[in-house]
């Protein structure tokens, strides 16, 4: 691993080893002081974040590196100046670059020509971040990913893409679930229904939520993706049978309900539920932090 872009740059052995690491950090922390030492990284972000920002600098503090904060007051990349030539300046003082972008474009762009490992925070396709910090949180509850049964409802977005990806490759089996018109693109649904069939897992996408049967785990995220103007009222009327709750838990038999934060309460998931002992969410926000510092000790390997 050179990068790590999308969820399709690492191999079922390489993310295994990623989800391994994140928990060996976690729980030995003090094993991991100084990992890196004397190492600089750049968190460039073109949108604002709570998680993914605070989840980094903390956690590469905890490695002994430095972090340093890069945000919108420069604008959009690639306007003030070209993508290149913030890679090849940022590359002459810092050892990685991580970065949370509108377009992925910008991500490839920037691990073209930065000469030195590149990390996506979030665009506008991948979130492999959050990803990699979802299955660990899997692997920790459920003793393993191979085989679980995982669905996803709601929203098709660049979560849900990472999340059928990634679960794909690690042998998981994905259902996912969306209203009519809302759903991942045919590529990416072409793309996981490969690395499944590679993999020995099943996958499915459906726009029926009364095809999502069996579950042990339930995911969700915002309607409302951040940027976009659709009327609220619109949005919920065509999301609101599509909202996780008790009895959507109860008719999966799901024991687990993951959501990436932040969360509109009462719309994709009950209040109820999001803070019921069957929540993951905050597992998943700390291990934001485990699984990105396990990214970037294997990216800056001496």
């Amino acid at each position: 691993m050179k990068h790590f872009i999308a969820d399709t740059q690492a191999s079922k052995t390489e993310l295994e080893k990623l989800i391994k690491l994140a928990i060996d950090i976690k729980q030995n922390p003090h094993n991991y002081s100084q990992a890196l030492q004397g190492k600089s990284i750049v968190t460039l972000f073109e949108k604002p974040s709570l998680r993914t920002h605070v989840s980094l600098d903390i956690g590469i503090q905890k490695l002994g590196g430095h972090s340093l904060y890069i945000g919108q007051q420069n604008g959009q990349l690639g306007k003030r100046e070209r993508v290149k030539d913030v890679a090849k300046n940022l590359a002459c003082w810092a050892d990685a670059i991580v970065a949370r972008v509108f377009d992925h474009q910008v991500l490839e762009e920037m691990a073209m020509h930065a000469g030195i490992p590149v990390v996506n925070a979030l665009c506008d396709k991948y979130h492999p971040c959050q990803a990699l910090a979802d299955f660990q949180s899997l692997t920790e509850t459920f003793g393993s990913v191979e085989n679980l049964n995982l669905a996803y409802v709601g929203d098709g977005n660049n979560v849900s893409n990472s999340l059928m990806l990634m679960g794909s490759i690690l042998g998981a089996n994905v259902t996912v679930i969306t209203p009519e018109g809302y759903g991942p693109d045919k590529a990416f649904i072409e793309q996981a229904d490969k690395l499944a069939t590679a993999s020995g897992a099943k996958f499915k996408v459906s726009h029926d939520i009364t095809d999502i049967g069996g579950q042990q785990a339930i995911y969700t995220d915002t309607w409302i993706s951040m940027g976009d103007d659709t009327k609220v009222a619109d949005i919920l009327k065509t999301f609101m049978p599509y909202q996780v709750n008790e009895a959507l838990m109860a008719a999966t038999g799901a024991s687990a309900v993951l959501h990436c934060q932040p969360a509109h309460l009462d719309q994709e998931i009950t209040t109820s539920l999001f803070d019921s002992d069957k929540s993951l969410a905050f597992v998943q926000a700390e291990n934001r932090m485990w699984a990105q510092n396990a990214v970037l000790v294997t990216l800056l390997k001496d």
